[in-house]
């Protein structure tokens, strides 16, 4: 079968992958689309350390093709989202409702895939740059047949992170103001996720002026190329702050950005070694700094519910989708994802 690997040096997209039935507990999906989000981008140039060979791609969405034993939420037939999260569903984390904090999700990669005999890593226990996968059962989501599949893909991953973001870790109220710093795939989700929570102004900062009509129609109140003028919309600060982007200085703003009481929440991937500073000072006016892990989102919940958000017309999923490429065309996906060209690329079989 057809998939997009990376072996260290170079990604290649090859025809010849193999992946195992589902076992107990397990789920087989035949992948439909498959969003590129910049995570994948960051295994291939080194951001995100992670062992190769690897199967790329972690924003999916399918058909159920066979489950294992066990498992009964789903059936073969059924439409699924994937989440990224195969939490254990047993730990303290996990039955205190933070199934992003679950220690058994965290670092321990699967090995379904072989090609030529020799096993291939499953990235971020998904894999959806690929024809088939098998992902635990709690990772797959049964969403309605009338979502379509490139659009229902996009959950899986921007937008549990950017709207959960705001929903689940910023707790953004009615009246809040708010600062989205980045307007990439994770910055327009946090938009929308702010205009969802009823945010009274939105002020989304992103360096290339093009962005401004998506960011606008996403949620943004205001569009700015720098932060230098919030200050001219937000005399006092903003009560949240996003950080989309992952550079350190970008997160600096973000905090000295802040009103008393706001918070900064950071969703940028810098490298992992990467240190940032601020002024300690500031944070006895009540400031926090929020890191924040996939939305901190309980995907068997939220994804019901921003596919019942989309349904109402109140969550935009089709305008995330700015273009849509065959698998094959993976090379030019990247380049366009890299250069801007593109809020989200999706990938089909």
């Amino acid at each position: 079968m057809r998939g997009v690997i990376f072996d260290g040096k170079r990604t290649q997209v090859v025809d010849d992958l193999e992946i195992r039935d589902p076992g107990p507990g397990e789920v087989q999906v035949a992948i439909s689309a498959a969003g590129l989000c910049h995570s994948d981008l960051s295994v291939v140039d080194g951001t995100i350390p992670f062992p190769v060979p690897v199967v790329l791609g972690h924003e999916g969405a399918g058909v159920v093709e066979a489950v294992g034993a066990g498992v009964g939420h789903v059936r073969p037939g059924d439409h699924v989202a994937l989440s990224t999260l195969a939490n254990c569903g047993t730990c303290a984390e996990c039955d205190r409702g933070r199934p992003t904090m679950c220690r058994k999700a965290i670092g321990m990669p699967r090995q379904p895939f072989t090609r030529g005999g020799r096993p291939l890593y499953q990235f971020a226990s998904n894999s959806a740059f690929v024809e088939r996968t098998v992902v635990k059962a709690v990772q797959a989501v049964r969403i309605p047949k009338d979502i379509p599949l490139p659009s229902a893909a996009l959950i899986g991953c921007g937008v549990l992170t950017g709207v959960g973001a705001v929903l689940n870790r910023a707790r953004v109220d009615r009246g809040d103001t708010v600062l989205v710093i980045g307007t990439g795939g994770i910055g327009l989700n946090v938009l929308q996720g702010a205009r969802i929570a009823g945010a009274l102004k939105i002020v989304a900062v992103d360096a290339n002026p093009a962005k401004e009509a998506v960011a606008r129609r996403f949620g943004a109140t205001h569009f700015l190329t720098s932060t230098e003028a919030v200050k001219d919309i937000l005399p006092t600060g903003a009560d949240h702050a996003f950080e989309c982007v992952g550079r350190v200085e970008l997160i600096r703003q973000a905090i000295d950005l802040l009103d008393r009481h706001g918070q900064a929440v950071l969703l940028g991937v810098p490298p992992a070694t990467a240190e940032a500073s601020f002024l300690v000072s500031s944070m006895y006016l009540d400031k926090s700094i929020l890191g924040c892990r996939y939305g901190s989102s309980r995907p068997q919940r939220d994804i019901a519910l921003y596919a019942d958000l989309y349904r109402e017309g109140r969550l935009l999923l089709d305008e995330l989708v700015t273009q849509t490429y065959p698998v094959e065309d993976f090379d030019k996906a990247a380049q366009d994802a890299e250069e801007g060209r593109v809020a989200r690329a999706v990938l089909t079989f």
